[in-house]
């Protein structure tokens, strides 16, 4: 496990990985009781294994002392060689023409209710990345080893906002899939799924005819099982000096000059010095205001303006699975914006399920969407708990694919949870606050300030168009979408305010 806290001197001994108890949830999707279950189809190809990043991956087929349902790769076994979690993926076909179904319209395409080995989030992914889902999907779920099945829930289509930028060797050299945005349900173990196309538009004159709305070509669902928990850690006993804790920031320039220097050489050397960080730490600790400023070498009598450190869950704190990502690290030059987006994943989990959400959208980006690795640079639970996303360290200026067109130089923070009609907690927008404050103020930035973003190309900005942008940013700021849904949103004011203080501007 790469821990990715890099330094040239030494590192710091980070404390064991402690979740906080489960906040109240909330209220859980309604269950309605089915009188049986329902058989499992047979009509469905066999479990698709490959790997749909493009590149070699470890064969995830694993074996089970009992027989899967058609189209479902087995559980992997409870073993410290088998992967962890697993992925089905079934392909949709058209379901029964309803009697009201207007002429020439697509078809409605899912799956019937069927059963399925147990997983915890859904999706549906299709071919083309640049094709979009005009339409609605719902999903029911039965809870594993009831009869009890769900209401129907809506699965965001969010039509490749959240992705690699156009042309980069992350989108052009791999195998990138169309996307929803995946929801997380709980454990399951059988599913229903529809997907609705968008009515054709009434003709404005009688000579211009309605034209119905295709869906995406090689539409699947995936069912994603996020696997067991990682062991917890044996209890490590603090430094006895915290102020004595090794720099960790010692490759990185001092605040005034991070914009100008942090130079693609210095870029390489982080990617070298992330390889041999074999840490194994699952919590990096927070720093005070103090701690912080020395560990960045500041000239004597500098003004930081840097945030205290956060504690941060790393990637193996939440058991990311290594073997899943691409091995190489990818860096811009510099950290000059953050933006805000939520994982529309929906807000039926706890925070001490929120490591398995992680684990079940790295594997989506990754196994289903073609990804190099986890989107978004970090993540935030409703508790307010930091976690490391893409991998190559946390100090780093790491290339994510979270907001399309404005991936470079930026980092993407995601809540994880659906915030179009719900708040969200102020344990998580104080999170937020204090993520930005830290590495902003490794960059030199100002959360309150403004900066000019030249756009990758989006469907909101052209390719090389330069726009003027909020440091703290919401992803619909460059993107015409509703993520990071209208609660959030309204929040990033707060967010900023607080981000800046704590740097002490």
């Amino acid at each position: 496990m790469r821990a990715l806290l890099v330094t040239s001197v030494g590192v710091t001994c980070a404390a064991a990985l402690t979740l906080p108890l489960a906040a109240p949830a909330s209220s859980a999707p309604v269950l309605s009781a089915a009188s049986a279950r329902p058989p499992s189809l047979t009509t469905e190809p066999g479990t698709d294994t490959t790997d749909t990043s493009g590149t070699t991956a470890p064969d995830t087929t694993t074996t089970s002392d009992t027989t899967a349902p058609d189209g479902a790769e087995p559980r992997a076994a409870k073993s410290a060689a088998a992967p962890a979690g697993s992925t089905q993926s079934l392909p949709l076909a058209p379901l029964a023409v309803p009697s009201n179904r207007v002429a020439g319209a697509p078809a409605v395409q899912g799956l019937p209710q069927r059963d399925a080995r147990p997983f915890s989030l859904v999706g549906v992914v299709w071919d083309d990345a640049e094709a979009e889902l005009h339409g609605t999907v719902q999903v029911r779920t039965r809870a594993t080893g009831t009869t009890r099945w769900s209401d129907w829930q809506d699965v965001e289509t969010h039509n490749a906002d959240h992705a690699a930028d156009l042309g980069s060797a992350e989108r052009e050299g791999r195998t990138v899939r169309g996307a929803t945005a995946p929801l997380w349900v709980g454990d399951s173990d059988g599913v229903e799924v529809r997907v609705r196309p968008e009515s054709p538009a009434a003709p404005e004159s009688q000579d211009r005819a309605a034209t119905p709305v295709p869906l995406p070509e090689g539409m699947r669902l995936e069912l994603v099982d996020p696997g067991e928990d990682p062991a917890p850690e044996p209890a490590r006993g603090a430094p006895a000096n915290r102020a004595a804790v090794p720099a960790v920031f010692a490759d990185t320039p001092p605040t005034a000059a991070l914009p100008e220097v942090l130079t693609a050489e210095i870029a390489a050397a982080s990617a070298v010095n992330a390889e041999v960080a074999e840490l194994g730490a699952s919590v990096i600790p927070a720093l005070t205001q103090a701690e912080t400023a020395e560990s960045v070498n500041l000239a004597p009598g500098a003004k930081p303006y840097i945030g205290p450190r956060p504690r941060i869950v790393t990637r193996k704190g939440w058991g990311a699975d290594e073997k899943l990502r691409e091995r190489n690290f990818g860096y811009t030059k510099s950290v000059k914006a953050a933006f805000v987006h939520h994982s529309a994943t929906g807000n039926n989990y706890t925070c001490k399920q929120a490591p398995s959400v992680l684990r079940s959208i790295y594997r989506y980006h990754v196994k289903s969407s073609g990804w190099r690795d986890f989107g978004y640079n970090f993540a935030v639970d409703k508790c307010g708990n930091i976690y490391e996303g893409r991998a190559g360290g946390v100090t780093k200026a790491v290339l994510g694919a979270h907001t399309l067109g404005f991936n470079t130089n930026t980092m993407g923070i995601a809540v994880l949870g659906s915030y179009g009609s719900t708040n969200p907690p102020a344990a998580a927008v104080t999170a937020v606050s204090k993520l930005t404050a830290w590495k902003l103020g490794l960059f030199g930035a100002n959360p309150k300030g403004k900066v000019t973003l030249v756009s990758g190309g989006s469907n909101k900005y052209k390719k090389g168009v330069k726009v003027k942008m909020n440091v703290i940013s919401g992803h619909r700021d460059g993107f015409a979408t509703e993520c990071p849904g209208a609660r959030l949103y309204k929040k990033l004011g707060t967010a900023r305010t607080s981000s800046a203080k704590l740097q002490g501007r």
